[in-house]
């Protein structure tokens, strides 16, 4: 059984509202603590996504949990897809989304939209990829969620995950665990306007099922061809699946 973490221990809301408030509070810092808190890996791992993705050569993508954009707006700018859609809770980080493309051509073939991970306003069938990038560990209710994703995904489409892990080899785990306990939310309370968003990523991060555990997770779902790979030692890794 998963662990529930939320933000704010001592808030009366839910998880998904928790998670909204959290990320509309940090979405102007957002993408700088990233690249800081990742050491820039996160920029290489989201290549590997991109790549993975634009070789299905699909026409339909949709970015859930898409945060500042980042994700979207790459699909758009390599991969021959017509139509890509990020979707988020979070108001706050889609309106930085929105600045990064006002303007550009790539915003003709881009829309970033505000709804439910766990209750997705598609039909059945909609999307040839589906990617969630450092954003699966905030859903309330995982396997509703993974569900709605199968859903929307068309037959033999892609779904990818992108999602911090925790290592199981010496010194990285140790290592790993010095850093999110410490470095990672000292980061936070220096940088941040929000001083405990960074230690409930870091802790979400630790008590979220990742590996093989999330592999199982995804295959009960009903996903077929699952694959994890792990990166940089093991503190993310790169999940795929088939429908």
């Amino acid at each position: 059984m998963e662990k529930k973490i939320t933000p704010y221990k001592n808030s009366s809301e839910g998880k998904k509202k928790q998670v909204e408030q959290m990320f509309d509070t940090i979405s102007e810092e957002y993408d700088g603590l990233n690249r800081v808190i990742s050491l820039g890996s996160d920029i290489k791992w989201r290549k590997k996504v991109i790549k993975m993705v634009a070789e299905k050569n699909p026409k339909t993508i949709l970015d859930i949990a898409t945060g500042t954009g980042d994700l979207a707006i790459q699909f758009a700018e390599n991969s021959s897809a017509e139509k890509i859609i990020g979707l988020d809770l979070s108001e706050g980080m889609l309106s930085v989304a929105r600045k990064k493309v006002s303007g550009k051509p790539i915003s003709e073939k881009i829309e970033f939209i505000q709804a439910d991970s766990e209750a997705l306003p598609f039909e059945d069938n909609s999307f040839d990829a589906i990617t969630v990038s450092f954003g699966i560990r905030n859903f309330e209710n995982l396997e509703k969620g993974l569900s709605e994703i199968l859903r929307v995904l068309k037959k033999g489409g892609i779904f990818v995950i992108l999602e911090t892990s925790v290592p199981s080899k010496f010194p990285f785990k140790q290592g790993y665990h010095f850093y999110s306990k410490n470095v990672l939310p000292l980061v936070g309370k220096v940088f941040s306007k929000d001083k405990v968003a960074y230690k409930y990523l870091s802790e979400s991060a630790s008590a979220f099922p990742h590996g093989e555990n999330l592999n199982n997770i995804l295959r009960k779902i009903g996903f077929n061809e699952v694959k994890n790979i792990p990166q940089t030692f093991g503190v993310a890794t790169i999940y795929n699946a088939t429908k």
